[in-house]
Order: structure tokens, then C-alpha cells, then sequence
């Protein structure tokens, strides 16, 4: 092997159960294949229960690269009862190699972290997470109540163009989707009523089903969903975009306020659009499920009317309207909150937006429990 002037070397030597490794020249990354296959010679050699001393003594230059290899040499002979170490370092490379080392230790330590210290200790970091989200979601409604308040006090502040805007992004735009989905939904569940009430002859009944499911629980919830990873998945991507161009804070270097420009117009759409989706939606699902009735059920349209009006009442309807604008502001604020916690990586713009649409969902669920207790108590 032709060895290049200044260029690395590892001469080795033994004596007696000590194997002396001396490493000479610039360990460097432009000498990367060169260190490579030096150091991977050096390995072969690990099988051998001996003490190694790897003298870095005559090392001229040393990077990141050249001291994660000599590290690498000396952890590949450190096995059983064997120890290597390293002499001669000087201080300006001590620090270089000891970091190397740190980082080595903390990432093989979280690759193999099963203890049940480690088990616990990411247990904690998880409810620590859980009370921290619920933080940032109370701080965030917070600061758009009191955004609220300000422009109830100027209404000239309010921005009504920006406000219809997104009305049309959340509202209008996502009524095909909302109608055709909730019809399926509709069509699926009178289909498998009518598959189930057939056996004891009671067709008639899946009218009160659909109707009692679809008013008060299937429609909203699912409508909110929908919602949730379209419109939240959209808000968290435009306002991380934008967190990561720094024109949030470039807004509130010209003296406004981001919860007022940025999230007001936004949170106010989502309260107006989803009671609107939610009643399209539960229309398309009744119709759906009355044309199932009909065309698989033989249920005419005339007597499924019929059984409809005597199934169920104005409280049904009012029920699931009710949930909607609270549901729309949840979904709002984690959103939101999530946009918000954006970092200057794509990554992070990536991992955000995720978590948005799966927190949105969870605490549209969650809250849904709450309205089913709640109106259940008030007996509604």
C-alpha cells in the first residue's frame, strides 16, 4: 500500500498481551477510504483477548470523522475482559474525541433503551406531553378570547375579507366531499339495518336507526373528522409555512398581532362551516338511507317520511348542532396551536401537521363522550 505524504497510517505492534496501535499522519474525512480500510484491518484483530493501546501521539490534523473512527477502534477491542485506550491525545483533540464518545453512548443507549428505567422514564415523558398540549390548548383559547374581545371593541379591526376567504376554503369547497362520504355513510348503515331488522321481520324500524344515528351522533362526528384532517391538517401546514418563513414574526415586528390577523378569521370560518356541513351532511346520509330502504328494504319513500317524523324529535336535530361549533373550535385551536410549534425544518412542518389532524380527531371523539353524558343527564 502506496501511503501518501501527511496522509494517515496505523502501524501496529505487540507485546507480549498488549497490541500497541499507532495511529500517524491527518485522520480527516478527505482520507475517508484510506482511514477505512485501516481502521477496518485493525478490527479483524478484535477476536483476541489482549489489551490494545492505540497511541494518537503523531496524529497531525483530527475531525469529527477521524475521531469517530479512533473511537470506533478503541470500543471494537473493549469486550470481555480486554480494555483499550487511548494515549497521547492532545488537549486540542480531547474534547473532539470525548464528545464523539458522549454521543456514541446516548445513541446506543436510546436504540436499546428497554429497562423498565427507560420504560418509565418514557412513560413520565408521555404525560408530561399530554399535560403540556392541554397547556398550549387553555393558552390558546385564552389568546383568541381575547382577541375576540378586541375587535368586539373595534370592529373596524375585524378582517372580514380574510374571514370569507377561508369560509370558502372550509365551507364551500368541501360540500362534495361532505355530501358524497355522508351519503355512503347513510347508505351503509340503512343496508345493514334492513340485513339485521329482516330477520325479525321489523324493516320499518331501521328508518328510526338511521335517524336517531344520524341526527344526533354519525353525522356531526363524522363530518367533524372529515373537517379535521382537511381543513386542520390545512391550517397547520399554512401557518407552520409560515412560522418557518418568519413572517409571523415579521407581523408582529409591524405591531400586529398573529392571533388577531392569522387565527381569528380562521377559528371564525370553522364555527361558521361546520354546523352548515353538519346539516348537509345528515340531509345526504337520510337520503342515502331512504334509498337504500327503498330500492333494498322495499320501503316507499311516502311511509319511510312517515316513520321518520314519528322517530324522531326536534331535540335530535338540536343535539347534534350543538356540538358542531364546539367541535369547530377544537379542531381550530389544536390546529392552530400545532401550526404554531412549527421548527425551520420540513420535518418538523411534516410531524406537526400529523399530529394535528390525530390530536383534532382524538378530542372531537373525546368531546363527543362529553355531549352524549351531558345531554343524556339533561335528558335530551
Amino acid at each position: 500500500m502506496v501511503v501518501v505524504k501527511g496522509g494517515p497510517d496505523l502501524q501496529r505492534s505487540g507485546e507480549g498481551n498488549v497490541l500497541s496501535l499507532r495511529a500517524t499522519g491527518a485522520w480527516t474525512a478527505p482520507f475517508a477510504p484510506s482511514l477505512e480500510r485501516l481502521v477496518a484491518d485493525a478490527e479483524k484483530l478484535a477476536g483476541k483477548k489482549v489489551d490494545v493501546s492505540i497511541d494518537v501521539s503523531q496524529v497531525s490534523k483530527l475531525d469529527t470523522f477521524g475521531a469517530w473512527l479512533i473511537e470506533r477502534l478503541r470500543r471494537s477491542f473493549t469486550t470481555g475482559t480486554a480494555e483499550a485506550r487511548i494515549d497521547g491525545l492532545s488537549a486540542n483533540y480531547a474534547s473532539l474525541v470525548d464528545e464523539v464518545r458522549r454521543v456514541s453512548v446516548a445513541a446506543d443507549g436510546d436504540a436499546t433503551s428497554v429497562t423498565i428505567t427507560g420504560m418509565l422514564s418514557q412513560i413520565g415523558r408521555s404525560v408530561a406531553g399530554i399535560f403540556g398540549t392541554v397547556a398550549a390548548l387553555i393558552d390558546m383559547l385564552g389568546a383568541v378570547i381575547v382577541a375576540s374581545g378586541r375587535v368586539l371593541i373595534h370592529p373596524r379591526s375585524f378582517r372580514l375579507t380574510s374571514t370569507i376567504h377561508h369560509l370558502e376554503q372550509v365551507c364551500w369547497r368541501a360540500v362534495p366531499i361532505i355530501v358524497l362520504i355522508t351519503f355512503l355513510i347513510g347508505c351503509i348503515i340503512a343496508q345493514q339495518g334492513i340485513f339485521h331488522f329482516r330477520r325479525f321481520g321489523a324493516d320499518i324500524f331501521v328508518v328510526d336507526m338511521l335517524g336517531v344515528l344520524v341526527l344526533r351522533e354519525i353525522g356531526v362526528l363524522l363530518v367533524a373528522i372529515m373537517i379535521a384532517g382537511r381543513s386542520g391538517s390545512a391550517y397547520t401546514a399554512e401557518l407552520g409555512s409560515m412560522k418557518m418563513r418568519e413572517e409571523i414574526d415579521a407581523l408582529r415586528t409591524m405591531g400586529f398581532d398573529p392571533i388577531e390577523v392569522l387565527i381569528l378569521p380562521r377559528m371564525l370560518a370553522l364555527v361558521i362551516a361546520l354546523p352548515i356541513l353538519a346539516f348537509l351532511g345528515d340531509i345526504a346520509a337520510l337520503y342515502g338511507g331512504g334509498l337504500v330502504a327503498w330500492f333494498y328494504g322495499g320501503v316507499d319513500p311516502e311511509a319511510f317520511l312517515l316513520r321518520l317524523r314519528d322517530a324522531i324529535s326536534i331535540d335530535h336535530f338540536t343535539v347534534g348542532l350543538l356540538k358542531a361549533p364546539v367541535m369547530a373550535a377544537v379542531i381550530g385551536i389544536v390546529a392552530c396551536v400545532e401550526g404554531l410549534a412549527v421548527l425551520g425544518s420540513a420535518e418538523s412542518l411534516g410531524r406537526h401537521t400529523t399530529s394535528s389532524v390525530v390530536k383534532g380527531i382524538f378530542f372531537v371523539i373525546v368531546m363527543d363522550g362529553v355531549f352524549a353524558i351531558f345531554f343524556a343527564a339533561v335528558g335530551m
